[in-house]
Order: structure tokens, then C-alpha cells, then sequence
């Protein structure tokens, strides 16, 4: 969960694309563009605060009150292989460490800018200058702002701030991919995967950056890439969370990422990666060991999803009749013939009352509204 929120908050999320700020020629980050970038984005979103149609009073009253954006990332993986750098590795957080500063102190910097045209955050300010300034000194001593450069928080007592929180990492599974770039934060999956999603049953998805640089090394081995085209499933899990780590320290609220285990994982391995986030400042996390559900968004073969169990299929002779209860009900179902699952038709595996129905991409129940499976 990338947006940890207050009673009636309101996500405000958008993405800056990282492949975009690549220089393919000197294998670098233009962070002139980079910084160029957060700066619109940071003043688009807090144009959209003011553009919304909010369906409650209260949303419209917190969202002005705070006026809270989260400009995130994608194409993150895609930049540092521009670089020539290994996502994970010593070099590549230190790389990461860069970017995401740049990123954090132009969006800060830009909030106060705007901040001295159309006034701080309505929450951030007292009824009094007094005040205003107990609150903008407890803003400015939160644990994140303490890191930050003391221009920024000079700029932040003097001025105060537009937005009371301006960076998160959402996922941008769906938007990553259409555009052609890694989605968030993540590294690759792989580069030649299949993606369950609400179009069909599988997709199958390949990374344009690794076609990009077979046309330009045409004697490379597409077997055998360099070291910086790692993949998520090749990484430890101890390096997917040491980069996410790296990340927390530069956004102000939470991150979206995966850290992949991979199969046969125990439960005391997935502990100490949660204790490995925890140490390192994560607000929040998750792992996933592959394998470790009936179905997931992506496997490397279109077969990975099938499993025999994620249906269960009740059949009796016609003329036995029996009656068939099922966990916590004791009403007979209507048929002898019944599926049980989460796809569109199946009867609910929860309540065993309702049928599964595609409601708003998500496949739900018509009778206890469980959602059981949503394209990503």
C-alpha cells in the first residue's frame, strides 16, 4: 500500500516516466530534464486538487485542507540499464540514492515556490502567526523533514508548504506497461513474460528495451545480456529490499514493491526480509513467494496459472440428489452440479450463495461482494 490516508483523503497519484531522463549517449540521468519534470508534475497535481468534482463533502474538504499529491516513478529499471548499471547492486543504489533525492528536493522546493504564490496548505496554518509557526516547526521536525536540506526547511518556515505530502511510489502496473517501460519501482520480471490481466487470460508481455539493444550490439548473445538486464526473479530478495529502503528515504509517504522470493521459501525466510524492511525504514511491504497461489499477475510460462485446484468442481448422478452443504450455510444449493471459484459463473467460494460476476474489472460476488480476482 503506496498511500497510507486520513479519514475522507483522496489519492491524487501520477508518474514521472525515468527512461524518459536516460542520456542513451553519455549513459547518464539528464537531471536538468529529470528536474524539469517533477516541477510540472508537481504543479499539474495541485492544479487537479482544485479541478476535482469530489463525490463527498468531506473528501473535497480534507483534499483542500492538505492538498496531499503523489508523484511516483516508472521506468526506473529502464534508466539504469541506459546507464550500464545493475538494479540492486552497490553501484545501482547509489545511483538510485541520487535520483530519488533529486526527485524529493525539486518536489519540496517547487511546493514552496508555490506555496509563496498561492499560500501553504490550509492545515499548516493557525489562527495565529504563533500558531503558524508551532505548526510549521513540528512540520519541519517530523522524521522525514529532518533529513532534508536546510533550504527547504528554512523555506518551509518562512513560506510554508503547498502540499502536505508530495511523493509515494504507486505500482503503475497497467500504465507501465502501455507505455513500454519497467512499472514502478520494480525491476523486470523478466523480459519475455505473461501478465494475467482484464483483456484476456494471459498477455504476453516482451520488454522493448532488450529489442532496443539488440539492434544496437547485433553480435550480442540474447541468451547472455550483460549484468545491468537483471530480472526480479534473479535478484535475492535481501536486494529487493535494500533498494526499497534506499528509495522510503526519499518519499514521504509509502512505496509500492514486491520483494520475489523465489519458490520453496520458508516462513522464517519471509520474516527476516519483513524485519530487513522494517530496520531499514520501510513503511510498508510486501513479499511474494513465487508459486505460492493458485494464480498470480506474472509467470514466466502462459501454463504457470493453470492449476488443477483453483476450481472445485461437485458432481452427482442425477437421480441421487443428495444435498450438498457447504462451510457455514446450511441451504441446499439450487444444483447438484455446481463450480466453485473465482471465475465469472462460478459460484462464490466464500458465501457459497452468490455468482461470480465481472463488477468494475474485478471479478465479484453478486451476494456478498467479495472481490475474488481484479486485472492489474
Amino acid at each position: 500500500m503506496e498511500q497510507p490516508l486520513a479519514p475522507f483523503s483522496v489519492c491524487n497519484l501520477a508518474a514521472v516516466n525515468l527512461a524518459s531522463v536516460a542520456d542513451k549517449t553519455e549513459k547518464k540521468v539528464n537531471y536538468e530534464q529529470l528536474k524539469q519534470t517533477v516541477q510540472t508534475g508537481v504543479r499539474m497535481q495541485d492544479n487537479v486538487i482544485d479541478a476535482t468534482p469530489y463525490f463527498l463533502e468531506e473528501n473535497k474538504v480534507q483534499a483542500l485542507g492538505e492538498r496531499r499529491v503523489g508523484l511516483g516513478v516508472m521506468g526506473l529499471h529502464d534508466l539504469l540499464i541506459y546507464c550500464e548499471t545493475e538494479y540492486g547492486s552497490e553501484e545501482g543504489n547509489k545511483l538510485v540514492d541520487e535520483i530519488f533525492g533529486v526527485i524529493a528536493t525539486t518536489a519540496y522546493r517547487t511546493s514552496i515556490e508555490l506555496a509563496k504564490e498561492k499560500g501553504s496548505f490550509p492545515f499548516l496554518q493557525g489562527t495565529s502567526e504563533e500558531e503558524t509557526n508551532k505548526l510549521r516547526e513540528a512540520f519541519i521536525n517530523t522524521g522525514y523533514m529532518k533529513d532534508m536540506p536546510e533550504d527547504i526547511r528554512e523555506g518551509v518556515m518562512k513560506y510554508g508548504i503547498r502540499n502536505s505530502h508530495l511523493l509515494t511510489v504507486a505500482p503503475t502496473g497497467s500504465t507501465g506497461t502501455m507505455v513500454g517501460v519497467s512499472t514502478g519501482l520494480e525491476p523486470y520480471f523478466s523480459f519475455s513474460y505473461y501478465r494475467s490481466g482484464r483483456l484476456g487470460k494471459f498477455i504476453e508481455v516482451k520488454a522493448d528495451i532488450v529489442n532496443e539493444y539488440l539492434e544496437q550490439h547485433p553480435d550480442q548473445d540474447p541468451d547472455h545480456l550483460p549484468e545491468w538486464f537483471v530480472t526480479a526473479m534473479t535478484m535475492s530478495p535481501e536486494a529487493h529490499a535494500d533498494t526499497q529502503c534506499i528509495i522510503q528515504r526519499w518519499v514521504d509517504s509509502s512505496i509500492s514493491k514486491t520483494v520475489n522470493a523465489p519458490r520453496g521459501y520458508s516462513v522464517d525466510q519471509v520474516e527476516k526480509v519483513y524485519q530487513r524492511l522494517y530496520r531499514g525504514g520501510a513503511k510498508g511491504g510486501t513479499v511474494y513467494v513465487d508459486g505460492s497461489r493458485d494464480s498470480q499477475v506474472l509467470t514466466l510460462k502462459a501454463e504457470e496459472n493453470e492449476f488443477d485446484g483453483e476450481q472445485t468442481e461437485f458432481e452427482f448422478e442425477e437421480e441421487r440428489k443428495p444435498r450438498v452443504v457447504l462451510m457455514d450455510t446450511v441451504h441446499e444449493l439450487d444444483k447438484t452440479n455446481v463450480t466453485i471459484g473465482s471465475e465469472v459463473g462460478d459460484t462464490c467460494p466464500v458465501c457459497r450463495k452468490g455468482t461470480v460476476e465481472d463488477i468494475g474489472g474485478c471479478n465479484t460476488c453478486t451476494n456478498c461482494n467479495a472481490q475474488l480476482k481484479c486485472g492489474l
